[in-house]
């Protein structure tokens, strides 16, 4: 269900988006008009007759209606501006009509086809899309009918006989590409009907050039094309206004076509499998426009989120910044940060949970014996099957401890370690890592302030020489490290990464130590740090290398237990939301946070691309492109400034538009799928990624001190596909 249910949603989003495009004229319209052409082949009672033509026999036929008679006709229709306005005016003045509705309109409007056949109006087909037929196929021709009919049989129940082409005009305007058409149509049961007076609303001449059109000379009887819908009807609705008091007083009667011409209804109602197809059409495209809406407003909402955060990130990320470097900055309070830094001299217990990292804990342990600052280092092996606790110990490392557990998950690897450990002060980093000389160092210094009782690292990726690592890269740069900064100046930090951070063993202790209720422990004990009244703060110098997922399959396992378990984890801590002190203010500032720009706003970033895509498909394709390309600037902008504050080459960035066209699509599924196992009761179990050994000392970094020994690479050799 995971994978079916995204897929499912995904093709019906994709064809409610195919539907409205369809019934907006989108897609599949042809609106090519062709010119005037000979008429030779015209039968002359047809050039010279009425403006009913009936091509159902074998001889065609010309009616013309009754002198005194007017039947007022509306093309186009039914359009929720004009329409409505239009029947009023035909009901204050007893009238009846005919309206030539497409089968767009009457699908996205039926209310109003309802309301027409309510009021004793006739209603006739004016195809669904309003191409020019003489340029169709008979197949494209019987599809447009069709699914008028359809339309119509959805909207009121009904289905009819009458019908006008677009584009048409008297009945000696038909030429030879028409009249083959007319011919057709009749062979499928319907009576063609023009018009002997055209008031040419449309061109919008004025209410009393429009009367003057529309008014037949001598009282003879006509059939008066006009219009509710294709623009600004407000002088046809005026001009009804005053044409039928005037008409009624010369004694003309506004009636339908059928009863001008004392022929049976031209209205037969719809049952059964029919009546059905047509309810179920109408269903369905009122979804598609209320869905579409909904996407709409869904852009509206991801566009102030993105453009909220990106505000919010390079405001107070500058603020930060200047606030850390400032010459003097210290940790201990205010009176240190006017004079000097104040160091932490304290030892340091460095825990390291450990499960089958045999490739790459040499590297981890030995990174450690380069730390400019005292530590012991505890490994905790949880239950490994690949000899990873004999690594350690054959490397003969002082000051390096192994513990043996049997398999019980990361928390309980990371509290058997605080257990054994012998300092106050302890760093947690993940097997796969490495710690460059300062990395303790300047993960402890913030400890000089008695209320910081946990602080978050600077995690980067090591193994970035991939696509897919160069991806990550500028995810954590750019998204993980200035939301770090931000979360710090809010007092809000949501996690610690499990890569890199420390924390006060009393704060853990007061908090219960590691928990294993989510699937994002360090989330989990980040938030309750905050609960507990902690200060939780970011160390930009803290650096740590981490090996990040190299395949796709690898990442979105990942990626799926770190959303599902910050779900987990914001419903564990949901209380915060209405408690007071610390826990109410982390829960009222850090809460709605989190759950706005980790959770809400990746499940609606797809939004973008999506509209893109409709955009470039159903257009304007400029002002959606350039609107798309405003978007990834703003995000290269940002990008660029977290590169700058993190010292990065800007070489990575070039990837940035392919990263935010497939990243953000692949973060979207993993969310949904996270979604779905939290709304159906499902529990994710740990997931362990395979690695590599590719990350065996900090990368691209000078200045940084050589870790000793020979750089181990199990993996060394082993070609690494970038997308698995």
């Amino acid at each position: 269900m995971r994978y079916l249910l995204p897929s499912l949603i995904l093709v019906a989003l994709l064809a409610m988006l195919m539907l409205r495009g369809y019934v907006h004229s989108e897609i599949l319209a042809d609106h090519r008009v062709r010119p005037p052409v000979a008429t030779d082949q015209v039968p002359k009672e047809v050039l010279k007759g009425g403006p009913v033509i009936d091509t159902r026999g074998e001889r065609p036929a010309s009616l013309r209606v009754p002198d005194h008679q007017l039947v007022l006709t509306f093309d186009d229709g039914p359009d929720p501006t004009w329409t409505p306005k239009v029947l009023d005016a035909l009901a204050r003045h007893d009238a009846h009509g005919v309206f030539f509705v497409t089968g767009t309109m009457a699908s996205r409007h039926p209310g109003l086809v309802r309301r027409m056949v309510e009021e004793g109006h006739e209603v006739g087909l004016h195809t669904f899309n309003h191409p020019d037929l003489s340029y169709q196929s008979k197949e494209r021709i019987d599809r447009e009918l069709s699914q008028n009919q359809l339309a119509l049989a959805g909207a009121a129940g009904i289905r009819t006989s009458l019908f006008r082409p677009p584009y048409s005009s008297f009945a000696d305007a038909m030429d030879n590409k028409s009249w083959p058409v007319t011919r057709y149509i009749g062979s499928r049961g319907y009576l063609t009907v023009v018009n002997d007076a055209d008031s040419e609303d449309w061109k919008r001449p004025g209410v009393a050039e429009i009367i003057r059109r529309a008014t037949p000379a001598d009282g003879k009887g006509a059939i008066v094309l006009m219009h509710d819908s294709g623009g600004d009807r407000a002088q046809t609705v005026a001009a009804l206004g005053r044409l039928l008091p005037q008409l009624k007083e010369r004694g003309y009667e506004f009636t339908h076509l059928t009863e001008a011409l004392d022929a049976p209804s031209a209205h037969a109602r719809v049952q059964g499998v029919e009546l059905w197809k047509g309810r179920a059409w109408v269903f369905l495209v009122g979804a598609s426009e209320h869905i579409t809406d909904a996407l709409v407003v869904g852009l509206a909402v991801i566009g102030f989120l993105v453009m909220a955060r990106f505000g919010l990130m390079l405001m107070l990320s500058a603020i930060h910044a200047r606030r850390v470097r400032r010459p003097g900055f210290g940790w201990g309070g205010p009176a240190s940060e006017a004079t000097h830094p104040i160091p932490v001299p304290e030892p340091v217990s460095v825990l390291v949970p450990a499960y089958n990292e045999a490739k790459c804990i040499g590297s981890t342990v030995r990174s450690l014996m380069a730390s400019d600052h005292p530590i012991e280092v505890i490994v905790v092996d949880d239950g490994s099957t690949d000899g990873t606790a004999r690594i350690v110990e054959d490397l003969g490392l002082p000051d390096v401890r192994v513990v043996r557990q049997h398999n019980a998950g990361k928390p309980a690897a990371l509290n058997r370690g605080l257990a054994n450990a012998r300092h106050d002060l302890v760093v947690m980093m993940d097997g796969d890592t490495v710690f460059e000389a300062s990395t303790v160092r300047e993960l402890v210094r913030p400890f000089a302030d008695p209320r910081v009782g946990a602080v978050a690292g600077n995690a980067k990726v090591g193994n970035r020489d991939s696509l897919i690592g160069a991806w990550q890269h500028i995810e954590y740069v750019m998204g993980f490290n200035l939301d770090r900064r931000m979360y710090d100046v809010l007092r809000c930090m949501p996690t610690i990464p499990g890569a890199v951070g420390a924390f006060r063993r009393t704060a853990l202790q007061r908090v219960g130590g590691m928990s294993d209720d989510t699937l994002a422990e360090d989330t989990d004990i980040t938030m309750a740090l905050h609960r507990d009244g902690w200060r939780v703060v970011y160390a930009e110098r803290a650096r740590a290398w981490t090996e990040a997922p190299e395949t796709v399959r690898q990442l979105w396992s990942q990626r799926y237990r770190w959303s599902y378990g910050t779900m987990q984890a914001i419903w564990k801590h949901r209380r915060a939301l209405v408690e007071r002190g610390p826990s109410g203010r982390f829960g009222r500032v850090g809460l709605p946070l989190v759950s706005l720009f980790m959770v809400l706003a990746p499940l609606l970033a797809p939004l973008i691309d999506v509209f893109l895509l409709y955009g470039l498909v159903f257009g304007p394709t400029q002002k959606t492109v350039a609107a798309w390309l405003g978007v990834l600037a703003v995000q290269a902008a940002c990008a660029a400034y977290a590169f700058r504050l993190d010292r990065e080459p800007m070489t990575h960035l070039v990837s940035l538009p392919l990263q935010q066209i497939l990243y953000r699509q692949l973060m979207y599924v993993v969310l949904l799928q996270s979604w779905i196992t939290a709304l159906t009761g499902g529990r994710l179990r740990w997931q362990k990624l395979r690695r590599t050994g590719a990350v065996g000392a900090p990368p691209g970094v000078s200045g940084v001190a050589a870790v000793p020994g020979p750089r181990e690479r199990v993996g060394a050799g082993v070609e690494r596909s970038p997308v698995g």
